[in-house]
């Protein structure tokens, strides 16, 4: 699970990268061709990432509390987020987005208490 966590955040990284860049794929900029696409894609990539980076804490540390994880882990990513959403008010090809900033703390918010739901 460790390696899959790493690998998945290296991917969403990357994805930030080229967005900043200006170079993202046009199949990746294509979820902002359907309706509020870029939201499902903001709410899905990081809710991903806090999900496996749960279970993968959860895995490792098993006598410390699940719930507390989970929420140092969100507070983590919801602090990195926000500074890239903010962050993209200083990319020409990046626009800062107060919509997408909510998704990205829905997505965290809602897979990590799915993270917490699942018995492991």
């Amino acid at each position: 699970m460790k390696w899959l966590a790493i690998l998945f955040g290296i991917f969403v990284i990357l994805i930030i990268i080229l967005a900043d860049a200006g170079t993202l794929p046009r199949y990746l900029g294509s979820l902002s061709d359907f309706p509020n696409g870029d939201k499902a894609g903001h709410f899905i990539l990081y809710g991903i990432l806090t999900f496996l980076i749960d279970l993968t804490l959860f895995r490792s540390l098993p006598n410390q509390s699940r719930k507390l994880l989970a929420v140092k882990c969100g507070v983590i990513l919801a602090l990195l987020v926000g500074l890239e959403e903010f962050s993209q008010q200083y990319f020409a090809d990046r626009t800062f987005d107060l919509v997408d900033l909510t998704f990205s703390y829905l997505g965290v918010i809602f897979f990590s208490w799915l993270a917490l739901k699942i018995k492991s």
